[in-house]
């Protein structure tokens, strides 16, 4: 009877690939159904975006990630992201819920208080480079054989992207690049 309660407490912490990929797609797909609505409605929804150090700005820290200038950016954030979110659901060890909940707060919050003035924050980029940083750090710290190869395939795919914290004055925002590596850090040494 010990054995057989074990073995369902097991499986019930498993994730499947298949409820993995189902949870990225719909995460995913709600980028695509703002963007449409933008479309749709002629309208831009960019002012939900971050507007740092205002109190307006601040409905960002949820919306921002949902917010994308146009198609091109749409779509440099979508593969990734759904890549990272299917890794992070494919097991229970990572807290899905509570890292993604993690970064996305926290990479708001800190673009919000380090983003440039006068500039709308955003895009899904600070959660990925949020989730890239989580697999990186948590590959060392929860030792464990498959969190140190996700570890690495991760920073194999996705490494050179770290560029993109350095201070830049075109448009991109690396405020929120790295507000999201840090929270993705952050939310390792929580996790581990």
């Amino acid at each position: 009877m010990k054995s057989r309660i074990s073995n369902l407490m097991a499986r019930a912490r498993k994730r499947t690939l298949a409820e993995a990929v189902e949870t990225s797609t719909w995460l995913v797909a709600m980028l695509f159904v703002v963007k449409g609505i933008e479309l749709v409605a002629r309208v831009s929804l960019a002012g939900l975006g971050i507007v740092p150090r205002t109190e307006r700005g601040l409905i960002g820290i949820v919306f921002s990630p949902f917010l994308h200038a146009n198609a091109a950016h749409l779509l440099a954030n979508a593969l990734p992201l759904f890549i990272l979110l299917v890794l992070l659901f494919w097991d229970r060890h990572y807290h899905p819920w509570l890292t993604l909940g993690l970064i996305w707060g926290i990479s708001g919050l800190g673009t919000w208080l380090i983003g440039r003035g006068g500039t709308v924050h955003i895009g899904a980029s600070s959660i990925i480079f949020g989730l890239t940083t989580y697999f990186i750090a948590a590959g060392f710290w929860m030792k464990s054989w498959r969190t140190v190869l996700v570890a690495v395939a991760v920073f194999l795919a996705f490494g050179g992207i770290f560029l993109g914290v350095l201070p830049t004055n075109g448009p991109i925002s690396w405020e929120g690049h790295l507000s999201g590596a840090l929270a993705g850090l952050w939310a390792a040494r929580r996790n581990r």
